[in-house]
């Protein structure tokens, strides 16, 4: 008996932790509520309906009907009046931190001044601004304390509002790397500071990812390089050993999961494309090798060119917004931001939005269409990377990323037409997220 209850209830855990697990529609039909779209962009990279209604029950779109069907069709049905507006797919950002949009010597100090709940209130406000501005699912990169986990499952069973989360737990770098939480602090404080995301060798980077599974991360995160961020003037190149990136990228499928790979600099980029990174954060600057490797791997690039907001904002605030070692890599992101872009799209390089917001603003993802557009994509190549291609990069197309019968009902709305003007995306009028509307301006 006990170990009958024993093994449901961790069969309840492992649900929770899975995150859409929890979103399965009920045994028994519910009623029905008709969204009525004056265009509907059902299906990112085809052309955009004309006059629609999406019907939805349990959660789930039924069917896709042309013109306006109203509740006469369906009795009982709530009919949602968005007649005049453009109906897409919900938005789905590949690379935020929940956790945090504090910059600079204010975040670092907050690592150290603030404790463990007043993040996770923080992430919990940071995802509604995330869930109203139209990204109805994200992948988190970079847990603290169990914080984005813990939200992940709150969010998935709608006891938060919040976008649907993908969440990587802490992610993993050498000592002294990208991801070392010691980096700035004093000797006397380094070893209190938690540090089993850190690894060296082939050995430790496996049982640091082992470690990040058993946390119930669903994807996993990894810096072959420098970052931006670090307070260390160890430039932006490859700072592990290709033996140690093999064993990061090599557990993280054994356990069938995808690995996100934060590089910046073309060496680190390319040696996680030959090992088989899933995709590549930042990319800041691509040679002919990379755009080959891309190519021939098929992974995803994520340009996450709104970092540069971020910074732009803090130090026009505040010059001394970041510390002497973090300065002049900031200038350098800023001045070089795009470029990689600019290749990678008549390169045929698969794109997945991300916007590594946290360093940029919470609230304000869809910035980052404007900076794709201005870098050579066009309207419809934005969204679909923030549709079809995120969809596909998280392992959630049958799922999500367009509107079909059968598919999650994610579900946004905006005044103007995001094909010509990809900026009203960042004004958003209507949010449903799994059938449930968390937004409707009248």
């Amino acid at each position: 008996m006990m170990k009958a209850m024993i093994a449901g209830a961790l069969a309840a855990l492992t649900m929770g932790g899975a995150g859409l697990a929890q979103e399965a529609a009920p045994a028994s039909a519910g009623p029905v509520t008709l969204i009525q779209a004056g265009r509907l962009l059902d299906r990112p990279g085809q052309a955009p309906r004309g006059p629609s209604t999406v019907v939805v029950r349990d959660g789930r779109i039924v069917e896709i009907r042309d013109g306006f069907v109203d509740a006469a069709a369906f009795p009982g049905a709530t009919v949602i009046d968005q007649r005049d507006r453009f109906v897409l797919p919900g938005l789905i950002d590949s690379h935020v931190h929940l956790v945090s949009d504090l910059g600079g010597q204010a975040g670092f100090l907050s690592g150290v001044t603030e404790n463990l709940p007043t993040h996770a209130y923080r992430a919990a406000e940071n995802a509604q601004k995330t869930l109203m501005a139209g990204f109805t699912t994200v992948r988190n990169l970079g847990d603290e304390g169990g914080v984005t986990l813990a939200l992940a499952d709150a969010t998935a069973a709608h006891r938060l509002p919040g976008p649907r989360i993908i969440d990587s737990g802490e992610s993993i770098s050498t000592t002294s790397g990208h991801m070392d939480g010691r980096l700035g602090f004093n000797d006397d404080l380094r070893e209190t500071i938690p540090h089993d995301n850190v690894c060296n060798g082939p050995e430790s980077c496996r049982e640091a990812v082992r470690i990040q599974v058993g946390r119930g991360a669903r994807v996993i995160k990894i810096a072959t390089t420098g970052g931006v961020n670090s307070r260390i003037g160890a430039g932006l190149g490859a700072q592990m050993f290709e033996d140690e990136a093999r064993a990061l990228i090599e557990t993280a499928h054994l356990y069938g999961l995808k690995v996100a790979v934060h590089a910046h600099g073309a060496d680190g980029i390319n040696m996680a494309l030959r090992l088989g990174a899933d995709s590549i954060e930042h990319g800041t600057i691509f040679d002919d090798e990379t755009l080959r490797l891309f190519r021939q791997s098929g992974a995803y690039y994520v340009p996450t060119l709104s970092t540069v907001n971020g910074y732009i904002e803090r130090l026009a605030a505040d010059p001394n917004a970041y510390s002497p070692e973090v300065l002049p890599k900031i200038q350098w992101r800023i001045s070089i931001t795009g470029q990689s872009l600019q290749r990678a799209v008549p390169a045929g390089v698969r794109i997945a939005f991300g916007t590594d917001a946290g360093v940029s603003k919470h609230g304000r993802n869809a910035d980052e269409f404007a900076l794709m557009v201005a870098n050579g994509m066009t309207p419809m190549s934005a969204i679909q990377a923030a549709t079809v291609n995120a969809a596909d990069l998280l392992g959630l197309s049958a799922e999500i990323g367009t509107l079909e019968p059968g598919k999650r009902a994610d579900i946004i709305a905006v005044d103007g037409d995001p094909l010509t003007d990809v900026s009203v995306l960042t004004s958003m009028d209507f949010v449903m997220r799994d059938g449930r509307v968390y937004r409707d301006e009248e």
